[in-house]
Parts: structure tokens; sequence; C-alpha cells
């Protein structure tokens, strides 16, 4: 395998075709929050009482390791949304993340808001499962599916009410993949293949982006200046897991971030 993503998304195409035989669709139809009506990321990140802050659920990455091994899902992710959090990203690859299916629906349980399935999405039995685990939004990745993949896998999100995050890296990837399924444009600011990160790409893109997408900047942002700062440049969302995951209390960290974000933004 050339770099780390060829690798997660190989196991994951693997574990997809494992999961289709243990838990059949029939069986994810089933689930209580199947025929839910998902909540809107994008109506969430634009109240006036929020500052678009994602704030995301993450154990470990392949980039850095355990982050946090301790937090819990419930305490963590009602912190998030008391500290005025838009919205939770939950991770639920297990190899690379160290997430579970289990967690988001944990949120689920717990919070009204929306909530974003991060995970690699390579097939529609992914959006199915994404469903029957109470998930309002998925993430469709650029670097790791084709423009026809990203329009079939977001007509069919679509199908469900789901809303669709499109995660891009550089302009090539906002051009080719673009499409009227796609509600938020978001761009990551590590790069996938080698981990190095930079938020000078949100501005590059941020004038390539159409204004009828909502924008949204993710990694690598670890202080509030960097929030407030892109927001000049049209951004409304803002992904955030790292940062608050590696203190003791993320969802105090994420309390502190936003409650400075709002204070920025008066001066």
């Amino acid at each position: 395998m050339s770099n780390i993503l060829d690798q997660i998304v190989a196991d994951k195409r693997v574990e997809v075709e494992q999961n289709k035989s243990l838990y059949p669709v029939k069986l994810l139809e089933q689930s209580v929050y199947f025929d839910g009506k998902p909540v809107s990321l994008t109506h969430y990140i634009r109240r006036e009482d929020k500052v678009g802050i994602l704030a995301e659920f993450k154990r470990q990455s392949p980039s850095k390791g355990v982050i946090n091994g301790n937090a819990a899902v419930e305490k963590t992710t009602i912190g998030y949304m008391q500290a005025g959090a838009s919205g939770l990203s939950v991770l639920t690859d297990t190899k690379y993340f160290g997430g579970k299916n289990e967690d988001l629906t944990t949120a689920r349980n717990f919070n009204f808001c929306p909530i974003l399935r991060k995970d690699f999405i390579v097939d529609e039995y992914q959006i199915i499962e994404a469903k029957s685990i109470g998930a309002d939004v998925i993430l469709l990745i650029a670097a790791v599916l084709t423009p026809e993949e990203i329009k079939r896998l977001g007509a069919f999100a679509k199908s469900f009410g789901m809303e669709i995050i499109l995660e891009v890296h550089d302009e090539d990837e906002l051009n080719r993949s673009i499409n009227e399924h796609v509600d938020i444009l978001g761009v990551n600011n590590r790069n996938l293949k080698t981990f190095v990160t930079d938020i000078a790409l949100s501005k590059e893109l941020s004038e390539k982006i159409p204004s009828d997408f909502l924008k949204m900047s993710e990694s690598g942002i670890s202080n509030p200046e960097t929030v407030v700062d892109l927001m000049n440049y049209g951004y409304e969302g803002f992904l955030i897991g790292e940062n608050f995951m590696k203190t003791t209390s993320p969802e105090l960290a994420a309390k502190e971030f936003i409650k400075d974000i709002k204070g920025l933004m008066k001066n």
C-alpha cells in the first residue's frame, strides 16, 4: 500500500463485506432510529446562539496514536452540547480510531442535536448502518471516492433525509467532486496521505467554493483566534476534535473555547 489512507480504505471494504453478512440490511432497518427524521446540521451551525463548532469524540488516530482512552461518550457529548457546540462528530472506525457504532448510539440516546457519523464511507450499506445507529449526517471523502461514487452515495443518503459533508483537500478534489447532493463543503487542513496540517489550505480554497454550500474547516484548529479568522473567509462550521480530546475534560475545553470565540466576536 502506498500510504495509510489506501490501507484504511482497503480494510474498510473488507469490514463492510463482513458486516453485510453479520448484520443484514433487513436487521438494520428494524432499528428504533431508522425511521426517525434526521436533524439538520446546517440549521444548527447557522443558529444565532451557536458559533458553528462541530465537536468530535475521538479516542485515537493513526497519526497521533491514543489521544484520550478514558473519556466517556455520555459525559463528553452531553458536555459538548451544554458548552454550546452546534453538533457532534463521532468516530465509528475501530481499527484506526478506536471508535465503534455503539459510541454514536450512546451519543444519540443523550442528545437531540445533529450527529455526524465520522467514518470512511465506501458503500451504500454504511449509510443504512449510519441511519440505524442514529446518525443525521455522513461524510464523503473525495480522496477515497470517485466523483460518480460521491454522487451515488450522496443521492442515497439524501433518500433518507440525511445531510452530506463532502471533504476535500485541494482544488482538484473540489472541482471534480462537487454535486447537488452536498450540503456542507468541508476543507480538511490535514493531508490524509501525509498527515501534514496547514490552516492556510482553508483560506486558499475559500474563494473556490460555490456560495450555495456551507463551508466547514476541519483539522488543526487549536485556538479561538483561528476560528474567528476563518469566519472572515466565509467559514461557518469548524470541526474540532483533537484539541478538545487531548485534555482531561474535553467538554470543559470546548466550553472555554466557545466562550473565547464569542468574546472575540464581540471585540
